[in-house]
């Protein structure tokens, strides 16, 4: 350690701080702009010039490194004349524009100018003027006049986000930031170049002019998409959520949040937002009061199970739902008489059902400290880009990843060893890693494994994993819905053990862990979300999902709920309304309290941000009603509080125990096998039914119409090429889509993304599909 003197507080840091660190360990504040702790030192701002006793002139204290004995003055004559210096040139050319910027109020050069600014300024010349960029629907870069290049936005996006979208042109007072030539800014963390913007040059285009920042209301939330469950400042203006911003957590979303936590608020102001409880009759759909229509349903329900039986009766609950409102549907359902209910809504293949409960296997934080990792089965960047963006620090600092998956995505982060297989050969990808690494090992490979042979990708990537301190072995979104998921997880399983490796599953929703802690999840001999489909029953249950987007197979899905006597929806948004018979609406993440449980099992607890539109209830409250309707014992919740205390003695924060990816299974081998086929991916801004209502994010690249993406290959094969019209068949369904070439897929792998509209006809995420050409749209 080096011991250092600022403002005559002496302090230890570690040998290479920067004079900033100290200054920060010792809760010293320094002016500046271009220095954000995340970021690396670009010291072109001068903000923070400090006075070094010896120093012959200011030093900047962001990119001085720490010498023993050395003494700091941040507040000297010296050093305030410094910083009063660099504030004039700043302001020189800074537009007046404080009352009409969005960042006034929570501006670093506004609030750094009542302190170091001169009253009056000496220069009288015109002040430059920097044309405005279109850079897409997230980001506004209309008033660039404002920036004072501190780069933060450049560096951000080549540091963290993983690809520079944003650079600096021309010298002098002629620079400007901007994007390439006509390319807009598509990174799915975008947004947050919006926080780091320490002026009024980069804002967010849904905000804009909305509302200044002092009439806004705070509240704490935790996002309701992916199993990250980011920390957010929920922002508030009339009862309407106006703006959502990052909370730091070091130790979940660090500073950063996803632009589908950012910009999903807009979805609820929707026009789509249901204000009142629907019914349908004679088929016409009419708005009914509350009792009405929950009586409807308790009548239903009973009418049914008299009738047909419980198990004739099941529930489809999304896995976006709280922790309270999943475990109140278990219990409803089972008091009911049916163990039915499911929110593992895109998997297929339920053979380790009793013998885990899968979560990611370590601490979030871990991740980024990585030295060996190998990911199966995951598009990273879309489905995980908290999680990724960890990662990618880690590379940068010397870790390895590994890839076995179905698309050569480029997932700006450099991997070391990848295994790129049609969806049906990722088992054998696997067993060829199991046999390279028992040989490595030099212990016998699993019985089965005879016949396989490991080839040179294989043999690397047993290479890396026998070396390296932290270890892990992680399934994705993909490899989980897959048809052979336990055997894929079995695979996994054995690697990780005979490596040393930690074994998790990354998870797809905010609550795909927390589905386990409620129960929403068969216990006994109930049937799984794809048996309720595959099997349809009598009556549906439908929380916060969309089963004609949310199921593994969407076509099917629909049909299911066609035939259905009774579908009852509950959801925030009108939806379903060809064969649902009742609509409830709900309340979203910000109009009740709640829980979620993340991929690391830390439960995070939230309050409502805002008064419920209209007629919308709290889900917890509705099934706690009808709970009471079909005399359910139990039911008398006062608080999701209550609810949640039911469930777990955790308090908010703390990490649930009992959570386990160790299935036991041994693993099987497997064999390569041919014919085309479908890889799906569930598009980041398709998600769930939140995203899909942004108008901002539905404005992006990521939320473009599915197609038919194929390698030059398999376009030739079928006589294709990129922009023909083709028509996808994959079992009695078919969509019509273009085709596109994807140079990153294998032979005859066809990518056609699921939850959307035009693909909802094909079904199965994954299966054999043919080609047509010509008969698209």
């Amino acid at each position: 350690m080096v011991e250092i003197e600022i403002d005559g507080k002496k302090v230890e840091v570690p040998p290479g701080s920067m004079v900033m660190d100290a200054a920060n360990k010792v809760g010293t504040y320094i002016p500046h702009f271009c220095y954000h702790k995340k970021l690396s030192i670009a010291a072109n701002c001068r903000m923070c010039l400090v006075e070094v006793e010896k120093a012959p002139k200011p030093l900047p204290a962001c990119a001085t490194p720490v010498a023993a004995g050395m003494i700091v003055r941040s507040n000297s004559e010296k050093a305030v004349q410094a910083q009063k210096s660099v504030m004039e040139f700043l302001l020189i050319n800074h537009p007046l524009d404080c009352p009409i910027c969005d960042q006034g109020g929570e501006c670093q050069l506004q609030d750094l100018a009542m302190g170091y600014g001169p009253s009056a300024s000496r220069y009288q010349e015109e002040k430059r003027v920097v044309f405005h960029k279109n850079v897409g629907p997230l980001i506004s870069m209309e008033e660039m006049s404002r920036c004072i290049h501190c780069t933060r936005c450049v560096r951000f996006g080549q540091e963290i986000a993983g690809v520079m979208e944003l650079g600096m042109l021309n010298r002098g007072e002629h620079s400007e930031i901007t994007s390439f030539v006509g390319k807009t800014v598509d990174s799915e963390l975008s947004g947050n170049m919006i926080d780091l913007c320490p002026v009024g040059a980069l804002t967010s285009k849904p905000f804009r002019y909305s509302a200044r920042t002092w009439e806004l209301g705070r509240r704490k939330s935790v996002s309701p998409h992916d199993a990250v469950g980011a920390n957010l400042i929920v922002q508030v203006k009339n009862n309407q959520v106006k703006r959502v911003v990052p909370l730091e957590n070091e130790a979940v979303n660090e500073c950063w949040i996803s632009d589908k936590d950012r910009f999903s608020y807009e979805a609820l102001n929707s026009e789509e937002r249901l204000q009142q409880p629907m019914l349908k009759q004679g088929g016409q759909w009419q708005t009914v009061d509350w009792k009405t229509a929950l009586e409807y349903v308790a009548h239903g329900l009973r009418n049914i199970r008299h009738e047909h039986g419980a198990d004739a009766i099941g529930a489809l609950v999304s896995p976006h739902a709280t922790l309270e409102e999943m475990a109140l549907a278990a219990k409803l359902m089972r008091a009911i008489g049916s163990d039915n209910i499911d929110s593992r809504l895109r998997q297929s293949d339920f053979s380790l059902d009793g013998k885990i409960k899968p979560w990611l296997g370590m601490h979030i934080e871990e991740l980024g400290h990585m030295e060996r990792v190998l990911v199966i089965g995951a598009f990273l960047r879309k489905d995980h880009p908290l999680l990724s963006a960890r990662l990618r620090q880690a590379v940068k600092h010397g870790a390895k990843l590994m890839l076995v998956h179905g698309c050569d995505d480029d997932n700006l982060i450099p991997a070391a060893a990848k295994m790129i297989a049609a969806p049906s050969d990722w088992l054998a990808a696997l067993s060829k890693i199991v046999v390279a690494l028992a040989a490595r090992k030099q212990i016998a490979a699993p019985a089965g494994f005879d016949a396989v042979q490991a080839d040179d990708a294989a043999h690397k990537i047993a290479e890396l994993l026998d070396g390296g301190e932290g270890r892990a072995i992680l399934l994705g979104n993909a490899a989980v819905a897959h048809p052979e998921y336990a055997k894929l997880h079995a695979a996994a399983e054995w690697i990780a053990a005979n490596s040393g490796a930690k074994f998790g599953v990354l998870g797809e929703a905010a609550n795909s862990v927390g589905a386990y802690l409620a129960k929403a999840v068969p216990q006994d001999k109930g049937a799984n979300a794809f048996d309720m489909i595959a099997k349809p029953r009598k009556a549906y249950l439908v929380l916060h999902a969309e089963a004609e987007r949310d199921c593994h197979d969407t076509r099917a899905a629909a049909a299911a709920m066609q035939a259905a006597e009774m579908v009852v929806l509950m959801s925030p948004f009108k939806q379903g309304m060809d064969y649902a018979d009742v609509i409830l609406p709900v309340a979203p993440f910000t109009e009740t309290a709640g829980s979620f449980v993340n991929c690391e099992g830390r439960l995070q607890s939230f309050q409502g941000v805002v008064k419920a539109l209209g007629e919308t209830r709290p889900a917890w409250k509705v099934l706690r009603v009808l709970g009471n309707l079909l005399d359910a014992p139990g039911f008398d919740y006062d608080s999701a509080e209550q609810v949640r205390a039911e469930i777990t003695k955790v308090a908010h924060g703390e990490l649930i125990s009992g959570l386990n990816n160790q299935s036991g299974l041994a693993p099987q081998a497997g064999q390569a096998a041919g014919g085309l086929q479908r890889l799906a991916d569930v598009p980041i801004y398709f998600a769930d039914a939140l995203v899909r209502r942004a108008p901002s994010l539905q404005a992006t690249a990521d939320a473009k119409a599915p197609r038919a993406l194929m390698n030059q290959a398999t376009l030739a094969k079928h006589g294709l090429q990129a922009g023909d019209a083709v028509t996808v068949r994959q079992g009695q369904g078919s969509a019509s889509l273009l085709a596109a070439l994807h140079a990153g897929l294998p032979d005859d792998v066809v990518r056609i993304a699921a939850a959307h509209e035009s693909t909802a006809q094909l079904g199965a995420m994954f299966g054999a599909v043919t080609l047509e050409k010509g008969k698209g749209a």
